[in-house]
This record gives C-alpha cells, structure tokens and sequence, in this order.
C-alpha cells in the first residue's frame, strides 16, 4: 500500500469534521455535499473486498428515490447480490474513520478480513442522473486508482443493470454479456420469445404509459426501443428533460401518496407503471371509469407472477418448491388469497430487500416483492438445470412448451435484484399470455384499507421486535397493549418498529374499513409514544 498516494489523495476528499454515517440496507445516502470523502473510501473498499474475494465487485452511485439533492453510494457483490453483512461493518469504519487513522483502518480491514494486497482487483462503477453522480463518481476512480485496482466505468445506469453487469463478469458470461447491448437482447429475446408463445386473441398492440420519475429509466428505456417487437407500444413520461429527478413523480410518490403522478394524462381504464428513481421499483395503477384511482402494488405483482409460475410448474411435472416471500407490510389479503386461494407456501421476513432475497433462495421458486414495488423470482441452479434439459429432451408437447416458457422466464427474470425494466417486461408477456386486463389483474383480490405512521421518539433503539418485526419484545407492556387495540377491530393487525435509519417509530395498522384502519393505527401511535419515550405532542388523529 502507497501510504503517500493514499495520504496525498485522502486529503483531495476531506471527511468533514463531526459528520459519521451508517452502511445501511441501500448503502449510504445523504445530501450530495457531503459524500465525497465517503465515496473516495467506497473505492479504497471495493479493491479490499475484490481482492478478498478474487472477483469483480461493483460501485453504484444513486440515491435510488430519495430527492435530487441527495446522492448515495453502494457495493455490489460478486454474484449481483448486496454486500455481505460483515462488510457493511467495515464500510462503517472506513467512512467514518479520521485522515490520519485511514491506513491503520484499512490495515485493521486487511487483517480482520485476510485481504491480501498483492492480489489483482477489478471494480464495475455505475452512476444514475443526479447532477452531482459523475463528479463523485470520479472521486470513486480516485479511491481505485490508489490501492491499484483495474475498473470499467460503464457511465450512466439502472441500478439492477450494474448488478447485471456484475454478474455476468464474475460467471464468466454464464448469466449473459457484461455489455448494455448484452442485457438488451436477453431480455428482449426472452420476451419476444415468450409474446410467440401466446395464443389469446386480446389487443393485438400494447399500449403502456411510464413515469420514469425524471431519471436513468427513461434513458435506458429509449434505448432499449429498437429491441422491441412493433406490438409493444411503450409511451414515456418523465423523462428527466424538464423536471427534477422523483419530484411529485415515481413509484414511491404513487405508492405513497395513492395517486397517479404529476406529468402523466391518465385516460380511464388505461395500464399506466411508474418506476422509481434509479429503476429498481415498479407499481402499476390505472383510473377506472368513475374516475377513482386504482394501485397495484408489490404485493399483487408478486401474486401475478406466482400464478403464472403455479401453473407452468403444475404443466412440467417436477417437484419443485416454490414460495412467495414476503414482509410484515404486506397487505394481509394478498397474503390470504396466496396461501387459501394459490395455496402457495408464504414466509414473512424482517423488512429490507437483503432478508428476502436470502429466504426466496431456500426454494427451487422463490418469489419476492415488497410492497413498494422492489423484487424479482429466483431460480435454484437444480430448477433452471432441470427445465433447460426438459425443453431440450422432453417428448410431451404440453410439458415441453411450458419448459419453454419457464425457460424464457429464467432469462427476462433479473435474478440479481428487483429492476424495473425486467419486472414491466415480465408482467408484460404474463398479461398478454393470460389475456388479462389490469383491471381484471386488479380483482383478483381487494387490499384492505391500512394506514403507515410514524412516532418520533427520543430513542428508537427502546423498541425491540421479534417474529419478523410483527411483535415487540420491549418496552414492556406495548405488545400487549397493540393485543388488545386490534381485537376492538374487523380483520385487523397492527405492528410497530423502529426505522432503521431515523429516531423515528414506523406504524402499520390494517382493518376491515379505512375508518377502522386510520383509528386503530392512532391508537397504536399513542400507546408507542407513552411507552416508548415519544418526542414533542402526543400524535393527533
């Protein structure tokens, strides 16, 4: 290690006095100005961990929907996935670690993870279209260029493309081409493939409208036009070239808010998505003809998919395990028609994309979404080995055409983690091939009215859950409190838990009426701020 060139160049990114940040479940994110020592450093990391895992690692640089001013930083894994756990540790450190205690740490980082410096390194670097992205993704270069390291810089991205990269590099083209071009044409032959299999008269053209929320959709959108077949009529809104990046725009305003986004004419009965700002979020909506808006969640995407996935496996006759895995947020009758309905396996986990995605791997299917519209479907490398062989060696018309779609599946599918891009394309041909409208799509099950809010408090640490964040375990006395509030209520539940990143309680509360919704999730507000050391006014209904 150059202790002079890290010297030199640490002091080009000065860590501003006082300031310490936490390596969160989306890496680190606050306003833009005050990320460029913490991206420099998340170069020096990338190089520790490729050269710890001898592979390819990649940097992304977005604040995925969070406002245009702030800006992020996170790793990617070899195989597409999050950093691992102990490593979030060690970017922690490193961010927050004084100039002068910046070789002791990376030594300390070196030791404690068996990195050994003489190894070669590459890293992917990615960036979305904030204003403030290619500036500190040159400090990311800085941070590669003085431990040594080789990188492609691959410029403006989707997040999920640079996962996509990434994968493909470290399977050495396995997974696909580690090129834009590459991600392309396997999703738009996969698709394409999958339309040919339809056999339903419905609308001959697909007309969708998308709100690209001002950001990288868009752009990549565009140019992924001329892969499209002539059936597929996208129309793009938000585009970026007026307004600002997720302002009153994006998956997460609509899934918020429960309207449709500035920007966008809504016509009744039209299929209209909006992905988020770095395009790893998709929700659907549209207007009925009364004129009332309708939202179609994570939750109900991740039940399109399993149907279609239920009756293709059902077809080919193999004895795979497939699940959906979701979280305590999600709705409590897209849970029931799963399990009743489907009968389909469902596990709940704690709330961040890293513990579903770790559940869906324990199937030869796992299906995951949240709520918010982030997920995708993994395939066991068994299953995909299984039904590639059957559409190669299988007799049976019937079995081996559904092999056939499975297969296609697997290929339009970003197993890597929840991208937009392949998510609309996937819910695309599965519309198409059932002859659904979005309407019908919608009825498939009617979501109970909820309400989400929040408490602040003087310490959120107070709060301590248990059974995937559906029950508390402190402060005393709160659990059964929520106990007893829910009982006064129709199909109800209610839990609470603490953000992980603010003091701040987050409440989700759910009934029979959103009347009964709004009030049991006040209650739940006042008994966390009597018990659990609420900050300023008690909350008001």
């Amino acid at each position: 290690m150059d202790s002079e060139a890290l010297r030199k160049y640490s002091a080009l990114h000065p860590k501003p006095a006082g300031l310490t940040l936490q390596y969160g479940t989306a890496g680190f994110r606050t306003k833009a100005e005050q990320l460029d020592h913490i991206v420099f450093r998340m170069g020096l990391l990338a190089i520790l961990r490729s050269k710890a895992v001898t592979a390819t690692i990649g940097i992304m640089v977005t604040a995925s929907h969070n406002p245009e001013e702030d800006n992020g930083v996170k790793l990617v894994d070899p195989l597409g996935e999050m950093l691992h756990p102990s490593w979030e540790e060690y970017a922690t450190q490193l961010a927050n670690a004084e100039e002068q205690e910046l070789q002791k740490v990376i030594t300390e980082i070196c030791q404690k993870a068996a990195v050994n410096l003489h190894k070669d390194a590459s890293v992917f670097i990615g960036r979305d279209t904030r204003p403030s992205s290619k500036k500190l993704s040159q400090s990311v270069i800085d941070g590669i260029q003085v431990l040594g390291g080789q990188y492609h810089d691959y410029g403006l991205v989707t997040t999920p493309q640079l996962h996509y990269m990434v994968c493909c590099q470290n399977t050495q083209g396995q997974y696909g081409k580690a090129t834009l071009e590459g991600y392309y044409e396997k999703l738009s032959k996969a698709f394409m493939e999958l339309i040919k299999q339809s056999h339903c008269s419905g609308e001959s053209q697909r007309h969708l409208k998308i709100d690209c929320a001002n950001g990288i959709g868009a752009l990549k959108l565009s140019e992924m036009k001329p892969y499209f077949p002539q059936e597929v009529l996208i129309h793009i809104y938000n585009d970026g070239t007026k307004e600002k990046l997720n302002h009153l725009c994006g998956a997460d305003f609509v899934k918020v808010h429960q309207k449709p986004p500035g920007g966008l004419d809504m016509k009744p009965n039209e299929r209209c998505c909006s992905f988020d700002g770095d395009a790893d979020r998709i929700v659907y909506y549209y207007e009925d003809s009364a004129g009332h808006f309708h939202l179609i969640d994570g939750d109900k995407i991740a039940t399109l998919i399993s149907i279609f996935l239920k009756e293709l496996l059902a077809k080919v006759k193999q004895n795979f395990k497939m699940a959906v895995v979701q979280t305590a947020y999600a709705n409590g009758n897209s849970t029931r028609y799963l399990q009743e309905t489907l009968k389909v396996p469902v596990h709940c986990v704690k709330t961040g994309v890293k513990h579903l995605h770790h559940k869906a791997q324990e199937f030869d299917v796992g299906v995951y979404f949240e709520a918010n519209g982030h997920g995708t479907v993994l395939f066991s490398k068994a299953a995909e080995t299984k039904i590639r062989q059957l559409v190669k060696e299988e007799k049976d018309d019937e079995k081996r055409e559904a092999a056939k779609m499975l297969e296609n599946m697997i290929d339009l599918i970003n197993q890597t983690v929840g991208d937009a891009v392949s998510d609309m394309l996937v819910i695309e041909a599965i519309l198409a091939l059932k002859g659904l409208t979005v309407q019908q799509w919608d009825a498939l099950y009617t979501d109970l009215p909820n309400r989400l809010l929040k408490v602040q408090v003087a310490d959120r640490r107070v709060i301590d859950t248990t059974d995937a964040e559906r029950r508390v375990l402190t402060p005393p006395g709160l659990q059964e409190k929520i106990d007893a509030l829910v009982k006064k209520y129709k199909l109800s539940r209610a839990f609470v838990r603490p953000s992980g990143t603010e003091d701040v309680v987050r409440i989700y509360a759910e009934a029979d009426t959103q009347e009964n919704a709004d009030a049991l999730a006040h209650e739940v507000s006042l008994a966390v701020f009597h018990l659990a050391g609420g900050k300023g006014a008690p909350p008001q209904p």
